[in-house]
């Protein structure tokens, strides 16, 4: 299936303004759907274009790629090898898992500066990183990131176009109501047991029962382990990945290197995590420790939790994890019956939602007097000089000393102080309580 995608705005707006400068960089995690985005731009926007999949190539065509010096010959060779013809300014070359032949990676910069044709590369970002060595990076490249489909995109795929609907819902700042409350959120908690991928968002479509759309979010998982056990076959980064669920679960509400390998954290412990960061399969929330200055120099780079880039796999790696006992999580999630203790399962929507619209994830924390305990905020978002601040909640929504203080100790910083929980919309005189659909909106 072919789905409509927020990342082909992007790369029309690189088409527009950047192509023949630079190539477009479709970059993020595994399985969330560059290339079938580069594919299908390239046909509803060129006049001609020739994929070439590093993963999987013919001897023939990868040795055009021998000899990339020469370009006349480099075209026409390449031409002739997937019989397909190429005309000036009209055509696209899409280099799919280009992080797999570093070489053509570099030569970039000269086929760019050529100007005949425009370039799209995709690939895994982690391997993106790690398959530089001996190679010059070139400065050359509109990077895009690609993230698991949003709720809107899944409204697409779904068929429910119902997202204007949910835009004038924000705009009014008033309560729909609980019947019609309730109906959205349903609809909400069945993306949070999909998912954004797009291969388990195909299989809900085809009808696929959860117990088959999990399997396929399995293999997702697995596929992303497998890649965690070239990089460290002792299975430390696996490790770190399976305990984010478990570390949400905590009070500390920290993420810690030490509590997932159950060992003194060392110096190579660390290189490995930047690794799984760069994977693009998880979502790092730093606590900033100063708002005053600003989200990114405030930030304490050492306390960060970390979420799942895909609540869908989030889901599922509870389930693998052992988290929870039995499938009847999704019958659970479904009709409202998720225990409290799985309230992070809504934080990490939130964070995912955010996260892919581009904001920068941030939290805070700050002692309270008097006591051992601390206020926390769940996010806090930049809104030009203004801060935003967000309390997650799965269940009451009556207690929210954490924004109360902030707002207190802030006051000329905060704007639009919000609660997300499953209630419709109410408004007390600081406080507005929004619901999880309505996340995405938030701030804009």
């Amino acid at each position: 299936m072919i789905f409509k995608r927020k990342a082909t705005a992007l790369l029309k707006e690189w088409k527009e303004q950047g192509s023949g400068k630079y190539a477009a960089l479709l970059e993020g995690a595994r399985r969330t759907g560059k290339s079938t985005i580069a594919e299908e731009f390239a046909k509803a926007e060129y006049k001609s274009y020739i994929k070439v999949d590093f993963a999987d190539i013919s001897p023939d065509i990868l040795d055009v790629f021998r000899s990339i010096s020469k370009l006349d010959e480099f075209f026409l060779r390449l031409q002739a090898v997937t019989g397909t013809s190429l005309y000036i300014r009209q055509s696209v070359i899409i280099f799919d898992e280009i992080q797999l032949q570093p070489r053509v990676r570099q030569a970039i910069k000269y086929l760019v500066k050529d100007g005949r044709y425009d370039y799209i590369e995709t690939g895994s970002l982690l391997s993106i990183k790690k398959n530089v060595k001996g190679i010059v990076i070139p400065s050359e490249e509109w990077k895009i990131s690609v993230y698991p489909m949003d709720y809107e995109e899944f409204l697409w795929a779904t068929g429910k176009d119902a997202f204007s609907q949910l835009i004038a819902i924000y705009n009014s700042q008033k309560g729909i109501g609980q019947a019609a409350n309730r109906s959205l959120m349903r609809d909400y908690r069945l993306y949070l047991a999909v998912g954004g991928m797009p291969q388990a968002v195909e299989a809900y479509i085809e009808k696929s029962d959860f117990r088959s759309i999990d399997k396929i979010k399995r293999g997702i998982i697995d596929l992303y382990e497998e890649d965690f056990y070239k990089i460290d076959p002792s299975g430390r980064v696996s490790l770190m990945y399976e305990s984010i669920p478990a570390q949400l679960a905590r009070t500390s509400r920290k993420y810690t290197i030490h509590y997932a390998l159950k060992k003194k954290t060392r110096d190579k412990d660390r290189e490995l995590f930047s690794d799984l960061l760069n994977s693009r399969t998880v979502l790092p929330c730093y606590n900033c420790t100063n708002p005053q200055i600003s989200l990114s120099l405030g930030k304490d780079i050492d306390a960060f939790k970390l979420y799942l880039s895909d609540t869908g796999l989030f889901t599922t790696l509870l389930l693998k994890t052992k988290m929870i006992a039995d499938e009847s999580l999704y019958s659970k999630l479904l009709s409202d019956k998720l225990p409290a203790n799985l309230g992070f399962l809504y934080e990490n929507a939130v964070a995912q939602t955010f996260a892919a619209r581009g904001d920068e994830l941030c939290y805070m924390t700050w002692p309270k007097e008097n006591s051992t305990h601390s206020y926390e905020l769940d996010f806090i978002l930049s809104k030009g000089t203004k801060i935003i601040p967000i309390e997650v909640k799965s269940s009451r929504t009556d207690s929210h000393d954490s924004i109360d203080e902030f707002c207190k100790k802030f006051s000329s910083l905060v704007t639009n102080p919000c609660i997300l929980s499953q209630k419709d919309i109410t408004k007390t005189e600081s406080i507005i309580n929004y619901p999880f659909y309505l996340a995405s909106l938030v701030g804009i």
